[in-house]
């Protein structure tokens, strides 16, 4: 009987090593790879912030679990783990309803001889009062299009209005990070080409924009040789950057901060901070930490379970080297991981040692939508190289093309870029629905 690995997550990190096993070991009958998502179709999750602001279509971009599973010799099962039971060496998955509350799937029993987690991480709101009731997170392809919805709602509404006052949206978003910068910027595009397409009556700086971060500056994660044009480009652009403003309260009206502020706010993002799914603290014992990530050793097994693996933004992954530091939750660490299991898998299977993980910064970059992108890219040779403009554009975009690499194959992949190319004289720059 061929090893049966069950992989729980189609994210960016999931699905490239459901694709890259399925190659491998699916293909030739030495391993049955099963991957489970609760959702049918998978959109890499840097794009939610274009899909929020109407940039990208979201339905020409996702990609179908059941296709992909076909064309790369692994099976799909839908459905949400719910449990785990180390001892039979299964998980169940809770049953999945449609949308009229009927049962689309039953609760099912799924037994592996290895288990790889790769959930990804939710946004964490630190229990802050009235986040979760008045705020959206850009977690889901269906957040940021509720998000794009009520976007454009808000546009036609004040641009029906015939009053001076009536004619401005106020947009706060929480967490200078490089998803709230991301989407600062995009918005302010998003904004410019509504005007272009006739909605006009609203200037773009009519949107206000409003940044919040809790901490001393943006792009708190990053250098601050980053930070630094990054703030400068959005001040130029008109969005409003509040730093060491912490956010102490959510209304309907607006936003509270520890010091007193107001901030008043009729669409309001909340893209500060980050916690792993809240079932991965009850699965039969393993250990996680307290924002309940997985604590895995370097071998990314978790620390109670050779046989259950974990990577990505669910897993607590030690540095060697830099006690006391975990990987930082980033897509190029689970492109890595997810690279470094195609192999422990195929050497577990043969009964080998398996390699430890070690993090490779490569660099980050930042798209200010049209307007600029900044970045740092560094590498062994060369150390840290400082780039911007529309160098640093082509290398961010060069990051969506090295997933869908992984996933379809050059072939594949350069016949999307063309195709992507004679779209863009066909369709509208901007999702008007």
């Amino acid at each position: 009987m061929s090893h049966r690995i069950v992989i729980v997550g189609g994210g960016a990190g999931g699905l490239e090593l459901a694709t890259r096993l399925g190659r491998k070991l699916g293909k030739s009958g030495a391993a049955r790879i099963i991957l489970v998502d609760a959702n049918l179709t998978h959109i890499w999750k840097p794009l939610l912030h274009e899909v929020a602001a109407g940039s990208l279509n979201s339905s020409e971009d996702e990609l179908n679990y059941v296709a992909q599973a076909k064309w790369n010799h692994f099976e799909f099962q839908l459905g949400r783990m719910s449990g785990l039971d180390r001892a039979s060496k299964s998980i169940t998955l809770a049953p999945t309803l449609d949308d009229d509350g009927q049962v689309l799937m039953p609760e099912r029993r799924i037994s592996y001889d290895s288990l790889v987690i790769a959930v990804g991480s939710t946004t964490n709101d630190f229990g802050t009062a009235g986040a979760a009731e008045h705020c959206i997170f850009l977690d889901t392809r269906a957040q940021a299009e509720r998000f794009h919805r009520r976007m454009l709602s808000h546009y036609l509404r004040a641009h029906a209005n015939e009053s001076e006052d009536g004619s401005k949206i106020d947009i706060a978003i929480v967490g200078a990070g490089a998803t709230g910068v991301e989407l600062a910027a995009e918005l302010h595009h998003a904004a410019k080409q509504l005007a272009a397409y006739g909605l006009n009556r609203i200037r773009p700086e009519d949107m206000r924009i409003t940044l919040i971060e809790a901490g001393p500056r943006v792009l708190p994660a990053l250098p601050e040789r980053i930070a630094r044009p990054v703030h400068q480009t959005l001040e130029k652009l008109g969005v409003t950057v509040l730093t060491g403003a912490a956010v102490s309260e959510v209304t309907a009206e607006g936003l509270k901060t520890s010091d007193g502020n107001f901030i008043p706010a009729s669409l309001k993002v909340w893209a500060a901070g980050i916690r792993a799914p809240g079932f991965l603290k009850e699965l039969d014992g393993l250990e996680s930490n307290r924002i309940n990530q997985l604590q895995v050793r370097p071998t990314l097994q978790t620390t109670l379970d050779d046989d259950v693996f974990a990577f990505g933004d669910c897993a607590a992954c030690p540095q060697p080297g830099n006690e006391g530091r975990n990987v930082p939750p980033r897509a190029q660490a689970a492109h890595q991981q997810a690279s470094l299991l195609a192999k422990s898998l195929r050497l577990k299977i043969s009964g080998q040692a398996l390699p430890e993980y070690r993090y490779r910064d490569y660099g980050s970059l930042i798209s200010l939508s049209s307007f600029s992108a900044v970045g740092n890219l560094m590498g062994n040779l060369t150390g840290s190289v400082m780039l911007e403009g529309w160098l640093a554009r082509v290398f961010y975009v060069s990051l969506y093309r090295m997933h869908q690499m992984a996933l379809y194959g050059v072939p594949r992949t350069l016949l999307l870029m063309l195709s992507d190319r004679i779209g863009r004289s066909t369709e509208p720059r901007l999702k008007l629905h």
